[in-house]
C-alpha cells in the first residue's frame, strides 16, 4: 500500500546541513500496524512527514498504491491525502469548537453538507466512545478523550491509512492502553492501515505485527514485532527491547549471555532446569517477558560462572533444548 523507496531527506542549517533521512526503504503492506521506532532524533517524525509529502524528499520515492506522490499535481496531492489522515502527540484541536465540530471541520472542508456531517461526525463519535461528549470543548476534556477526537476527526474522510505521530507520549501508561486497543479496533472494524511514530517499544509491542528501526536517520532493522523483539540485531534495537540490560551490562563485566524464549518455553523454568541439570548457580542481570501477537516472548541476561567446564555444560544444555542465545563477551 505504502513503499517507500531510498528515501532520503536533508535539512539546510547554520551549522550545516543535518541528514534527517538516509536511504531509508519500507514496505507497508495493507491491513498492517506498522512501527517505525527510534530514539530521539532518529528522524521518525521526519520520516512520517515524507509519506505524506508534508516533507518533500531530497531523493527516492514514494509511492501510495503504486503511485509516485512526486508526480502529482497539488490538487492531486491533496485529493491523496484524503485517504492518508494523521493524528498528533499535541491533539491539535480547534479550542472554540465543541467535539463535534472537530470533527465536522474536514468534511466542512470538502464541501459535505452540515447535516450530513453531523450525522457522520457522530458515528464516529460512537466508534470512539464518546457518544456523550460531542458538546464538550477541548478545555473540558480529558488528554485521552482529547486524543479519541482527534482519531474520529482523522477518520471523517474514511482514510485508508492513518499516521499516528508519537499519538500516545502526551498520555498516562493506562490511558496509552486504551488509546492502543482503540486504534487496533480501527484496523480491525474498518480495514484502516495504521503506521505508529513511537519512541516507546512498549506501544510496538502492544499492536504493531511489524516494525522498522531508525538510528540517526539509518533503517538499522525492520521485520515482523516478534522476530526483532526475539534476537534483535542492532544495538538501538536492544536498547528498545530491554533496556534495563544495557545499562546493567556495562556494570556487570566478564562473560554473558543473552536468552531469547517465546510461546511455551516462556512458560518454563528454564534457569532453574539449567541450574539443577548443569549444577552451578548462575546469576540473572536482566528479565523482561512481553505479550505480542498472543504469544508469551522474553528475554534473559544472566552472568557466565567463571568456571570453564560450568559454561560448557551451560551453551550444551541450551542447544539441546533449542533456546535461542547470545554470548556477550565484553572483558
Amino acid at each position: 500500500m505504502i513503499e517507500l523507496k531510498a528515501v532520503s531527506k536533508t535539512f539546510e542549517t547554520k551549522e550545516g546541513n543535518v541528514n534527517a533521512v538516509n536511504n531509508v526503504s519500507i514496505k507497508v503492506e495493507k491491513g498492517d500496524i506498522f512501527g517505525i521506532i527510534g530514539l530521539s532524533g532518529a528522524g521518525k517524525s521526519t520520516l512520517v512527514r515524507c509519506i505524506n509529502r508534508l516533507e518533500s524528499p531530497n531523493s527516492g520515492e514514494v509511492l501510495f498504491e503504486g503511485v509516485n506522490l512526486a508526480d502529482l499535481s497539488n490538487k492531486e496531492l491533496r485529493n491523496i491525502r484524503h485517504s492518508i489522515s494523521m493524528i498528533f502527540q499535541g491533539f491539535n484541536l480547534l479550542s472554540q469548537r465543541t467535539a463535534l465540530k472537530n470533527i465536522c471541520y474536514p468534511l466542512e472542508i470538502t464541501g459535505v453538507p452540515k447535516q450530513k456531517a453531523r450525522e457522520k461526525a457522530r458515528e464516529l463519535l460512537k466508534i470512539v466512545d464518546l457518544e456523550s461528549k460531542e458538546n464538550a470543548y477541548p478545555s473540558q476534556l480529558s488528554g485521552g478523550q482529547k486524543q479519541r477526537v482527534a482519531i474520529a476527526r482523522a477518520l471523517a474522510t474514511d482514510p485508508k491509512v492513518l499516521l499516528c505521530d508519537e499519538a500516545t507520549s502526551a498520555l498516562d501508561p493506562n490511558t496509552t492502553t486504551s488509546i492502543l486497543d482503540l486504534l487496533a479496533k480501527i484496523n480491525r472494524e474498518l480495514g484502516v492501515t495504521i503506521i505508529i511514530i513511537t519512541h516507546e517499544m512498549r506501544v510496538v509491542e502492544q499492536i504493531c505485527n511489524k516494525v522498522a528501526v531508525l538510528e540517526n536517520g539509518n533503517l538499522v532493522e525492520q521485520g515482523l514485532v516478534s522476530d526483532v523483539f526475539r534476537s534483535p540485531k542492532s544495538s538501538v534495537a536492544k536498547e528498545l527491547v530491554l533496556p534495563r540490560a544495557k545499562a546493567t551490562e556495562e556494570i556487570v563485566k566478564g562473560k554473558k549471555i543473552r536468552l531469547v524464549f517465546d510461546g511455551q518455553s516462556a512458560f518454563e523454568p528454564i534457569i532453574s532446569n539449567l541450574t539443577i541439570e548443569c549444577g552451578t548457580a548462575v546469576n540473572i542481570i536482566a528479565a523482561d517477558t512481553k505479550d505480542i501477537s498472543g504469544k508469551a516472548v522474553g528475554q534473559m541476561l544472566i552472568q557466565m560462572p567463571d568456571e570453564t567446564n560450568a559454561e560448557e555444560r551451560i551453551l550444551s544444555y541450551l542447544d539441546r533444548h533449542s533456546i535461542s542465545y547470545e554470548v556477550i563477551n565484553d572483558d
